[in-house]
């Protein structure tokens, strides 16, 4: 879940000169970021755990667990109750401020450096600053959808392993770790899950840092050219709507951008949010599919479920990332790190 920029081009740049119009200040903007990003998450979360699940669904004897995100989402709430809606909710929140603040000022000081005596960026320099904000967000992107996966799948797992009879642990990394670990994914099948600490704690016992890190290249393979995508169109359809007097588009038009922007960028990265998701997953059900890395994934996606497989989640993915950016939009334009830090009001 991330990719952001509220930014107008004429109230991007920061820099250590005199205040003018257009300026809101590294700081402002990183508080933006963060606040945007929270809000954002916490309105569309049960609507991403829903994408992760259908993503993960493998077809077992011919029957899916979901028929649709509908499906999905009525299943897991009669399941695991609205709380269960909301699994892996406390370690995104907790990432989501300094992963947007990554992105934000990641994407500005690219279009800020990029840009030479003040002229108009290119399509190209403006496709490489947001590939570059892109690169640097997934030092935190990573880790934490590393996590909140697992437990947005925790629900599925255990409700596919109650069907199955003998029910036996897939021998994947729970033959490393501890039991407080083990216990959530055995056949035992407690109806919980490890809390986003223990799992960080037993991947850092037992693989490192790099534990953390699983599906690296798939999520730079994502978010890379989803921000490369996103930031120009974002950037000149909004631009359409500026107005001279202030040099700002209203909200409404920038909300509308954001939606669209994101919704293009979203389906084009699509099949390599499903090969993330499908590599970040530790712990499977029995009886579903493991995988060696990308290409291994790719290739067993195909032959044994179809191109279409790489759309699963689509929808999903879709009702999340559009409004996600409609409502970071919305809480960047509404100042508040400007009013927290004090900025007169002429300098926007």
């Amino acid at each position: 879940m991330g990719e952001i920029s509220a930014s107008n081009e004429a109230h991007v740049e920061v820099t250590n000169q005199q205040p003018k119009k257009g300026y809101t200040g590294l700081p402002a903007k990183c508080i933006n970021g963060a606040l945007a990003g929270v809000a954002g998450v916490t309105c569309i979360f049960p609507i991403d755990l829903v994408k992760t699940r259908l993503q993960n669904q493998q077809v077992s004897d011919g029957r899916r667990m979901y028929n649709n995100l509908f499906d999905c989402f009525i299943k897991t709430a009669k399941a695991d109750g609205i709380r269960g809606l909301y699994k892996g909710f406390g370690v995104n929140v907790t990432l989501i401020s300094p992963e947007k603040a990554i992105k934000l000022v990641g994407n500005d000081f690219f279009r800020y450096h990029l840009r030479k005596d003040g002229a108009h960026l290119g399509l190209h320099r403006e496709m490489l600053a947001g590939g570059g904000a892109g690169l640097c967000q997934v030092i935190i992107t990573t880790p934490m959808e590393m996590l909140k996966i697992q437990l947005q799948d925790a629900g599925r797992r255990i409700s596919v392993q109650k069907k199955k009879v003998p029910a036996v642990a897939v021998p994947d990394l729970a033959s490393k770790i501890n039991p407080s670990l083990t216990r959530a994914y055995s056949a035992n099948l407690a109806d919980v899950s490890p809390s986003a600490w223990t799992l960080a704690r037993n991947l850092l016992q037992t693989e490192g840092i790099f534990g953390l890190y699983r599906g690296l290249g798939a999520t730079l393979m994502r978010d890379v050219p989803f921000s490369m995508v996103y930031f120009p169109l974002f950037a000149h359809l909004n631009a359409m709507g500026v107005k001279r007097e202030n040099g700002r588009a209203s909200f409404k038009h920038s909300f509308m951008c954001g939606c669209l922007a994101a919704t293009v960028a979203s389906l084009s990265v699509n099949p390599v949010d499903v090969i993330k998701t499908r590599l970040q997953l530790l712990q499977h059900a029995p009886g579903e599919q493991t995988y060696d890395g990308i290409r291994d994934c790719a290739t067993k996606i195909w032959k044994q479920e179809g191109p279409s497989a790489f759309f699963k989640g689509a929808s999903c993915r879709l009702l999340v990332i559009s409004p996600l950016f409609g409502i970071a939009q919305a809480v960047y334009y509404y100042g508040v790190g400007e009013f927290l830090l004090g900025i007169p009001k002429q300098w926007l």
